[in-house]
């Protein structure tokens, strides 16, 4: 079998492939692996932009490890265990049955949840963090085979919560819930200009902001999420096909394509993109709200900064693309999360801003994303680990002020590096 990742970009041949079903078959597979010499990894979707799943040896395939396994109250408080397999849509649908929902998440649910946590998927919030500041609790299975659950207090659970894959398998994963709620969700153009004006007070004003800028024009897409008491007033079906389905994928997948054959067009069909942005506005269902779809494939880089240095951030890469002139089709998005205690999150100790560019997948542009790592490295950036970026074990040492101690925990844990594989030699050294 080989595998290839959602962007066509990372490919891997493993040496045996396993679908476990059980806690005890994923032991199994990390005591075979050990013993025979081998590496493990458990793959996700492949939602991942980087290597972070590919191995040589045996590679794990999460189907068999799916569903919600409890639902605990106590307190006022409510928390579900799920198995790490599950991809996130169905987790929110089940969640949606019971009454329940997470408090954030990103705009994207084809991902595990364990492949989510461990790669920093994060989505865009004021007062509430990403996955990884959910959970309350981790079951794992560590390089010797034996089974360990890790909980707040715990050296582990931080370190965990986005551990890469690097300390152990995810078997389960406890979140933290809570009722269902609604979400007003609000779409109106607004010129970057004006938006690099009102940064503070935008980001303090809403639960939730996300923007996009669209290179070669002034036009910006801003999405702002508020809880609402209701009555839900969720777009109609021909409304929903035409933002969700027409607009931002079969229209834009269009002019990418066009784009991609007559790159002097681009910046003509980004007007064209930017004449079609249109205020709305909807009440609906919190998980509704915040995914989207994305059919268009392409290969993406994303960097969070300290949240005070997003408008130079914006404002240097807006100026690197006009002065090198690139025809650059997709937009930038912007996002902004609080600090987080998770060692490697990329928001860990700071509130922080994302930008994330992407490329239209037929059309990759290296030195486009060079350059905005130039940027963000710059600007002490901390690169999303399942995003394209070009930082090593020396750079993110400087970054991260608990990289040490995370080495140190794998180093004991995982001595004979078991779950290594050559992305993990790179980021966090062999």
């Amino acid at each position: 079998m080989v595998f290839t990742n959602w962007a066509g970009n990372q490919t891997g041949t493993p040496a045996e492939v396993r679908t476990p079903s059980s806690v005890q078959d994923v032991a199994r597979a990390v005591k075979d692996a050990a013993a025979s010499g081998r590496r493990v990894r458990m793959v996700g979707t492949g939602h991942s932009f980087t290597g972070v799943a590919v191995t040589d040896g045996i590679m794990l395939r999460p189907q068999g490890l799916t569903g919600i396994r409890s639902v605990t109250k106590d307190n006022g408080a409510t928390w579900v265990n799920v198995l790490a397999g599950t991809p996130l849509s169905v987790l929110n649908e089940e969640l949606g049955k019971r009454g329940l929902a997470l408090a954030n998440m990103g705009d994207i649910t084809a991902q595990t949840v364990a492949g989510a946590i461990q790669t920093g998927t994060h989505g865009t919030g004021r007062d509430t963090g990403g996955l990884a500041d959910q959970v309350v609790k981790l079951e794992m299975v560590l390089a010797d085979g034996s089974v360990a659950t890790a909980s707040p207090g715990d050296d582990l659970f931080d370190a965990a919560r986005v551990g890469l894959g690097a300390l152990g398998v995810l078997t389960a994963v406890t979140f933290r819930v809570e009722p269902s709620f609604l979400l007003h969700n609000s779409r109106r153009a607004m010129p970057l200009s004006g938006i690099l004006d009102e940064l503070d007070s935008m980001t303090s004003a809403n639960e939730h902001l996300d923007f996009f800028w669209l290179p070669h024009t002034d036009a910006c897409l801003v999405k702002t999420n508020n809880r609402h008491p209701g009555p839900a007033r969720p777009p109609s079906a021909i409304k929903h096909w035409m933002d969700n389905v027409f607009l931002e994928n079969t229209l834009f997948g269009a002019l990418c394509g066009i784009g991609g054959r007559f790159p002097s067009a681009i910046p003509r069909l980004n007007a064209l993109s930017a004449a079609f942005l249109g205020d709305s506005e909807s009440v609906d269902t919190s998980y509704k709200i915040f995914t989207s779809v994305r059919d268009v494939r392409f290969l993406e880089m994303e960097y969070a900064v300290p949240r005070e240095r997003l408008g130079q951030a914006l404002r240097e890469t807006r100026d690197l693309i006009e002065r090198n002139d690139w025809k650059i089709t997709f937009p930038i998005e912007v996002r902004v999360t609080p600090p987080s205690d998770a060692w490697l999150s990329t928001a860990y100790g700071r509130p922080s801003a994302y930008l994330a560019c992407h490329i239209y997948r037929p059309t990759p542009n290296p030195a486009y994303f060079e350059g905005v790592e130039e940027i963000m490295t710059r600007l002490e950036g901390r690169p999303h680990w399942g995003k394209l970026h070009t930082r090593d074990a020396a750079y993110l040492a400087g970054a991260y002020p608990r990289f040490s101690d995370f080495l140190a925990l794998r180093d004991r844990l995982d001595p004979g590096r078991v779950f290594a594989n050559a992305y993990l030699d790179t980021v966090l050294g062999p």
